[in-house]
């Protein structure tokens, strides 16, 4: 659930009291100091005035107000219209009546400060209040501009969260370091006897989509605390001092609530190094040193443990990450092999499947992807379950998802021309070809030139059969000579090249530049650093640490690299000439063969 304030804001009150002020003073007072006012001609006026009766008069601007007492000596108000006569005031003289001109009555000079300067002040901030409030629900915020202490953290009880570690799969290693933060919550008794005291703050690093978020909430879920949830960008505000006030108004809220957990997401919004640029953002140090400041300031004793996630750990400033504060950093890094196997079985838990489903398979064939990734591919083989007509999942289904996540949809309406389609057909042959005649490459397990979405007019799908950790130089050097296949190909058969290679050369050049510049694979500059990685979880962006010159000569190396590989390719395609034509011509035929398939024809043409 969510904690809502439900109490105004001050300016609301203040419009309501001086409202109330205003109408009061207008239009209440005046009518109980209002008496019973008679109006008569001119020539009655006269006539009062002679008979003696008349005691008072007073000269207005428009009117003439006067007074006639009655036998019991009690007096009447009576008006009548002002007229052009001279010898009025030598009547009244004479008739002996106190008369006098009314003199124009300044307004109060508060009431002149409230109407021209408070009441337009107070209706300005309540319409940009208004207003303000009105954009920001368009924009899905969930408060208005003038809340300015209110975190806005979402609670979530145990019923509401539904997650344990139970529902995460893949992250064994992640799930045993925060066991122990779910037994102290449980069981704080146990580290008070012995003097322990439990990390005060828990830093979750890894990349996209590895389950950072959904580890937290496992972690309320079983210690069945409260748990804040709330996002780094929700701290960041247009006026300085707010974040830091949503600090603290968080703080205050965890305290009530301890035991709890208090959870960070994307920290880095706000804990970015202080040193990170020569331009300063005030109010994010401000809200950062407010961080700082609530976790000195706070007991871990008492039961409140504060869980960050981050995929950009290089970033944040190191007072941040020193003992006392985020004590603990816990790697959700992408799944392994059996990780992989265990994520696609939970998500898989929610869906009709046939019987003789591989999961194994299908994990070997997903490298590097992420939880979130695999989730994706169970549904997209879901999906086309539903458009096939079918009411289960086949292994069919699973594998061309997984093939439509890498290469994206099929385009069977796609018009190429049959020279092109032989072209893309011998450009697969080589790669598949190439990898076939070497030793240290993956196994070929599907060949396809039916174009994709991505742009790709074909493929070659390689899955090894164990998970690798580590690659040897020449593992990389046959990589590469793989890559280089299809466009050998090209320049055998045809005598020519295309742009279809384009990937292909992409992909090889970074292979072989970060041989020379990161993996000391190169004879020339030995084991040298050359470069450093900026982010290796966004991306992997690096940058050199060499001069222009050394620049140049890794240019060269990583050319030598590439030559090398392209005629290492060319030279097994020649060998193997009869055997390119063979498989070329097959697959141009069937469109998409196995790697099965491949492998028969490759022995059997031998």
């Amino acid at each position: 659930m969510e904690i809502k304030n439900t109490k105004k804001p001050f300016i609301y009150y203040l419009i309501i009291v001086m409202t109330v002020v205003l109408l009061i003073n207008t239009f209440i007072i005046p009518m109980f100091l209002k008496r019973h006012v008679t109006q008569v001609d001119y020539g009655t006026f006269l006539r009062e005035v002679e008979n003696g009766r008349v005691t008072t008069v007073e000269v207005q601007d428009r009117q003439i107000a006067f007074v006639i007492k009655d036998g019991q000596g009690q007096g009447s108000i009576y008006v009548t219209g002002l007229m052009d006569d001279p010898d009025l005031v030598n009547r009244l003289y004479n008739a002996g009546v106190k008369f006098g001109r009314v003199i124009p009555k300044e307004s109060s000079p508060l009431l002149e400060f409230f109407l021209y300067w408070i009441l337009p002040l107070v209706i300005f901030i309540a319409l940009g209040q208004l207003l303000a409030r009105k954009m920001q629900e368009k924009m899905g915020g969930p408060g208005g501009v003038m809340s300015f202490g209110k975190s806005n953290a979402r609670i979530y009880v145990e019923a509401e969260t539904g997650k344990t570690f139970a529902d995460v799969a893949g992250q064994d290693e992640a799930k045993e370091a925060l066991q122990e933060v779910v037994d102290f919550l449980h069981n704080p008794k146990k580290y008070e006897e012995i003097g322990a005291a439990i990390p005060k703050g828990v830093l979750l690093v890894g990349p996209p989509g590895t389950g950072k978020t959904l580890l937290a909430r496992a972690v309320a879920g079983e210690s069945k605390v409260p748990f804040f949830s709330i996002s780094g960008s929700e701290f960041v505000e247009m006026f300085v001092g707010m974040g830091a006030a949503r600090v603290r108004d968080l703080f205050n809220q965890a305290q009530k609530k301890a035991p709890c957990i208090i959870f960070i997401d994307e920290i880095d919004t706000i804990g970015k190094s202080r040193n990170s640029g020569p331009v300063s953002n005030e109010e994010r140090e401000q809200t950062l040193n407010q961080l700082l400041t609530e976790m000195d300031g706070f007991d871990g004793r008492k039961g409140v443990v504060i869980l960050a996630a981050t995929n950009r750990p290089e970033t944040l400033d190191k007072a941040l990450l020193r003992p006392g504060r985020f004590d603990r950093r816990v790697p959700v890094e992408l799944p392994d092999l059996k990780g992989r196997e265990a994520i696609l079985k939970l998500h898989a838990r929610k869906v009709k499947l046939a019987d003789n489903i591989d999961f194994s398979t299908i994990a070997r064939a997903t490298s590097g992807a992420s939880g979130a990734d695999l989730a994706n591919i169970v549904n997209e083989a879901a999906l086309r379950a539903v458009r096939m007509g079918r009411k289960y999942v086949l292994q069919e289904d699973l594998e061309e998802s997984v093939e439509l996540v890498i290469a994206g949809y099929q385009r069977k309406n796609a018009v190429i021309s049959t020279k092109d389609k032989l072209i893309v057909s011998y450009h697969e042959i080589g790669h598949a070809l190439v990898a076939a005649k070497q030793k240290h490459t993956a196994p070929v397990h599907k060949i396809s030139i039916i174009p994709r979405t991505s742009g790709a007019l074909g493929y070659t799908m390689q899955i090894d059969q164990d998970e690798r950790v580590l690659m040897s130089k020449e593992e990389a050097l046959e990589q590469i000579t793989t890559l280089l296949g299809g466009r050998s190909a090209e320049e055998i058969v045809f005598d020519t090249v295309t742009t279809g290679a384009a990937n292909d050369i992409e992909q090889a050049t970074r292979l072989a530049r970060n041989m020379v510049t990161r993996f000391g694979m190169s004879e020339e500059f030995d084991m040298m650093a050359l470069e450093t990685v900026n982010n290796p979880y966004l991306g992997g962006d690096s940058t050199l640490l060499v001069s222009a010159n050394t620049s140049a000569r890794i240019d060269e190396e990583v050319l030598k690299i590439i030559k090398s590989c392209h005629q290492k390719a060319i030279r097994i395609l020649e060998e193997n000439k009869d055997k390119l034509h063979e498989l070329a011509r097959y697959l141009l035929e069937k469109e998409t063969i196995t790697g099965e398939e491949f492998m028969n024809l490759l022995s059997a043409s031998a």
